[in-house]
């Protein structure tokens, strides 16, 4: 008989955020594994009484996989419910080869990710036309070095949309390199700390000159998204390149 442990983006915080199918499963559940310091219970609102829920913050790797391998009993339903999407940054390969070993099926259903949560909070485009195209997903090395070719510097050289997960802490570190390889001080950056959270949400716009002091007057140490990109603030600008979709003299095979 069938074993599976299912690995489901719980989105950045608010719970109607979460996908149709990640509810169904959570709603039919015989376990739950959350990443409690970033996945709100709430999320767990809609799990059955009998369901076995366990907050994950306090245990290691080995300790995870062995709880949802014990847990993944035939037709029993296992969900490793996780922040934003367990694609980014996740760690869900670490935890699947042991799963694989085990001779057990994984399956992920995807979930929005905090840098889309963020700039939807700050009503903010990541992309414009004759802007940017690009949208760079990163952090700046601290414990967790980073691979070459791959330092802030040399992705910012692209002067494309950057969002920057797990660096708040490093804020300052950002800007400096910033600055450092060319980008102006004046150059537009919002934080947003805990996208979706209700009250708990903030956002933070500033330039790369000012930001540092501004987060630090708002006590944003934590669980936030740092976006730099040439396309903020563009809501207000006086001129903007429309999107040749909507260009009445644009055809495609729906309009001629």
């Amino acid at each position: 008989m069938t074993r599976k442990i299912w690995f489901v983006g719980a989105g950045p915080g608010d719970p109607e955020l979460i996908t149709v199918k990640a509810r169904s499963l959570i709603e039919k559940a015989d376990a739950i594994l959350f990443a409690g310091s970033l996945v709100p219970l709430a999320l767990t609102q809609w799990s059955k009484e009998a369901c076995v829920i366990l907050d994950s913050k306090g245990m290691v790797l080995e300790e995870i996989t062995n709880w949802l391998i014990e847990q993944a009993q035939p037709d029993k339903t296992v969900i490793r419910l996780q922040t934003g999407d367990p694609s980014l940054y996740g760690a869900l390969i670490e935890m699947v080869q042991p799963i694989d070993k085990a001779g057990i099926e994984v399956e992920v259903v995807p979930g929005i990710s905090s840098a889309m949560a963020s700039a939807a909070a700050a009503v903010e485009s990541l992309t414009l036309p004759e802007v940017t195209q690009t949208v760079i997903m990163t952090r700046v090395a601290g414990r967790t070095p980073m691979p070459e070719g791959e330092s802030l510097p040399e992705l910012a050289a692209h002067h494309s949309t950057l969002c920057l997960f797990l660096s708040i802490t490093l804020l300052h570190k950002v800007c400096k390199e910033l600055i450092e390889c060319g980008w102006l001080e004046d150059s537009p950056v919002v934080v947003v700390q805990k996208a979706s959270w209700g009250e708990a949400e903030k956002i933070v716009r500033g330039t790369l000159r000012t930001i540092k002091k501004q987060c630090q007057a708002e006590k944003i140490a934590s669980q936030a998204m740092i976006i730099v990109s040439p396309t903020l603030g563009a809501r207000h600008w006086d001129s903007l390149k429309k999107s040749k979709l909507y260009d009445e003299h644009f055809s495609h095979s729906f309009r001629r």
